[in-house]
This record gives C-alpha cells, sequence and structure tokens, in this order.
C-alpha cells in the first residue's frame, strides 16, 4: 500500500471514530476567517468566526447585517453554510443555520476533528516517522517518558489510548499539543479527559447563546 494510501486510510479511521462518538454539544470557541454574501442586497464583506456549532455561529464584522437577514457563510475548513441573522450588535452578529441532519452531523464531525487537531495529527503521522516505533501516536508522561500509542476514541471531551503502559489515574499527560488527565484504565490502554487551559475556562464561562444548542 502507498504512503498517500496508508495516511489517507489512517485519517479516515480517525474520522469514523470521531463520528461514533459523536453527541450534541451546545458551542465551540474557534478562530477562523469567513466571508459571507447577503442575497437581499448583493453585498459580500469578511468576517471571522469565534463560535461555532453544527446549529449556529458567532461572527464579528466591520459589515453587521439586519435582523433575519438571508445570508450564506463560507468558513474556512467548514465550507458552505446557510441561514438567517439573529441578534446584531455593533460588530458582531450570531447566525442560525438553516441545514439537514445530514449537514449538522457533518459541520459536528469537521468541528470535533477541528478541536481535536492536535490528536489527529498525532495519530496520522508518516508512515516513515513510525517504521521504527510501530505506533500510531505518542504520548508524553509527567516524567517525560515517550510511548506509543494508537487512538481508539476520540471526542471534545477526551480520547481513547490503546497502550500496554498504563500511567496511574490522575497523572497528567501531553498528547501532540493538548494536555488531558487519565481518568480510566480499560482492556487495551487508558482513557484521557482533555484538560481545560484557564484561558479555556474563562471562554466557556461566557454566557452561550441559546440558538447554538443542538438537540
Amino acid at each position: 500500500m502507498s504512503l498517500a494510501l496508508t495516511m489517507s486510510k489512517e485519517r479516515n479511521d480517525v474520522v469514523e471514530r470521531a463520528k461514533a462518538e459523536r453527541r450534541h454539544f451546545q458551542r465551540a470557541r474557534v478562530e477562523l476567517a469567513g466571508r459571507f454574501f447577503l442575497p437581499n442586497d448583493n453585498r459580500e464583506a469578511d468576517c471571522r468566526v469565534v463560535d461555532l456549532s453544527p446549529g449556529g455561529a458567532q461572527i464579528t464584522s466591520e459589515t453587521v447585517p439586519g435582523d433575519d437577514a438571508p445570508i450564506v457563510l463560507y468558513v474556512e475548513g467548514f465550507g458552505r453554510l446557510e441561514g438567517n441573522v439573529v441578534r446584531p450588535s455593533e460588530g458582531a452578529f450570531s447566525v442560525n443555520f438553516h441545514c439537514s441532519a445530514m449537514k449538522r452531523d457533518k459541520i459536528a464531525e469537521q468541528l470535533t476533528l477541528y478541536m481535536n487537531r492536535d490528536v489527529v495529527d498525532a495519530a496520522t503521522v508518516r508512515r516513515h516517522d513510525r517504521a521504527a516505533t510501530e505506533g500510531l501516536a505518542r504520548f508524553t508522561r509527567a516524567n517525560g517518558e515517550v510511548l506509543n500509542c494508537e487512538v481508539l476514541d476520540l471526542s471534545l471531551s477526551g480520547v481513547s489510548l490503546k497502550t500496554e503502559v498504563r500511567p496511574p489515574m490522575g497523572e497528567i499527560v501531553l498528547i501532540g499539543q493538548t494536555a488531558g488527565r487519565v481518568v480510566r484504565h480499560h482492556e487495551n490502554g487508558i482513557a484521557i479527559e482533555f484538560v481545560a487551559t484557564p484561558h479555556d475556562k474563562a471562554q466557556t464561562e461566557q454566557p452561550s447563546n441559546p440558538f447554538l444548542v443542538v438537540r
């Protein structure tokens, strides 16, 4: 099997695991470039997407459309999304997406991968990098020991790893650039819960927008 096909298969495996673990979540703080089009008055403008979920987004822009205006939003890495403007204010507005259940599932998958991009990158390292180690990824223990592992399941809140070495529960480890805490030992390895940084916690504690909740 060629290197390109092997890498593609490994990434697809991670995607499938993420889809299997997908659950509805309220929102995720992001920083993505975007551009939107307003069909009613044929205007376009650049924007930044700062908050995203399968149900909608929070946008910052110098151009703020009127309430309930139809909008076509292009988000870097997420593609074309349609909806209506809600809660416009100075320099910002929200968008309520109009999309099928299948499209929402796709956004959830993309968002899960985006929020876990460090882990996904670690799980899809190049074949020649893995030749000597025979592992899909690596994690670093608190004592600096680097261990080979395989990503079994992936979600916004954590990751399950296949590993022969099982650090004690409560130990902080690093996978990619993401820190996590060992919360469970299972038959094949360990479960890790991602640890929020103080910056992440501050963002999470901000009031949420009701329209972003997907039920």
